[in-house]
């Protein structure tokens, strides 16, 4: 088993990594290996960091060669996938949208069809937006067929549809503890329907 967590923020030591390394332990310890991904470093070496639809099926010129096409090609070789994002203003930050929307042709290649996904947000208050930038999350990943897990293991509360925190995020015992089972539950629900 294979999971990435997928930090998009553009800050590589922030809030949003704290939980990312908490769903990245709890998968370790289901037996998972893990890797952190970093989507601001990808975007930087691109000449245009948004989509613009250039052509239909994509055809991956703007970011062929590149850390992008990498990270990418991770995704796709993936069993589970969390998405990571700050809130700003109520929804996901405008890194994660612009490397999320690249993905058009992971989705024409059905390429994550089934890869299980989770979401983790933090907001600057307890009650900033961290739901509503879930949900955005999960809008992502039903576009591409993935299978979304929110609340559901035993041991722990995952949060209702992922783990939320506010910031600071490495004093947010309960934030900390969803981001772990979260990604315990990513993996288990990925064993189950390997």
């Amino acid at each position: 088993m294979k999971v990435l967590g997928i930090n998009g923020s553009p800050n590589k030591n922030g809030n949003t990594v704290v939980l990312l390394e908490e769903a990245l332990e709890g998968a370790k310890k289901e037996g998972a290996k893990v890797e952190l991904i970093h989507i601001r470093d990808a975007l930087k070496e691109l000449n245009e960091p948004f989509c613009t639809h250039c052509s239909s099926p994509c055809l991956k010129v703007c970011y062929k060669g590149t850390l992008l096409e990498e990270q990418f090609e991770k995704l796709a070789q993936a069993d589970g996938i969390i998405l990571g994002s700050p809130v700003y203003f109520g929804t996901s930050s405008g890194q994660l949208k612009a490397f999320w929307d690249m993905t058009r042709a992971l989705r024409s290649e059905k390429a994550l069809f089934d890869t299980v996904g989770g979401a983790i947000s933090v907001g600057a208050s307890r009650y900033g937006g961290q739901e509503t930038t879930i949900k955005a999350l999960h809008d992502m990943m039903f576009i591409q067929g993935m299978l979304v897990v929110g609340d559901g293991i035993k041991e722990g509360n995952v949060g209702h549809q992922g783990a939320c925190s506010q910031k600071p995020a490495k004093e947010d015992l309960e934030g900390k503890k969803q981001s772990k089972a979260l990604g315990m539950r990513v993996v288990r629900v990925a064993k189950s329907t390997s």
